[in-house]
């Protein structure tokens, strides 16, 4: 019998978020060091262990910033400006989560869709 990957534990949030996005179209993505929830190729809302980061824009940042449990996002000692980490107590209800998916979707939804990458043809080597 084989073991389970400790790396799938299932992240109760994702579950979370794949309920309140509903029937809206989006991708997953690892990211972050947890799962980042994509609309149109744009990231929107992402999960990991240290809470969940938001995707509000630079014009909403401040006064997400301002809300209750809510921080900008820090990377690598650098602020990120249009990204609020949300503490788990911010998304102890279910409002709560929607009121945090609703300012990311009120900015990615201004933003247009990403193309879509191709990956790079592989050329294969002939010997003769």
């Amino acid at each position: 019998m084989a073991k389970p990957s400790t790396s799938a534990a299932s992240d109760p949030m994702v579950e979370r978020l794949r309920a309140a996005l509903g029937r809206r179209a989006f991708t997953e993505q690892k990211m972050f060091g947890g799962t980042c929830f994509m609309v149109d190729g744009n990231m929107l809302i992402g999960t990991s262990k240290r809470g969940l980061l938001v995707r509000v824009g630079k014009d909403a940042h401040a006064a997400a910033a301002a809300l209750p449990h809510a921080s900008t996002m820090e990377m690598g000692g650098r602020s990120m400006h249009g990204y609020i980490r949300v503490a788990p107590e911010g998304t102890a209800t279910d409002a709560d989560l929607a009121g945090w998916l609703d300012r990311a979707l009120a900015f990615v939804d201004t933003l247009p869709p990403k193309a879509k990458v191709k990956p790079a043809k592989r050329s294969k080597m002939r010997t003769h």
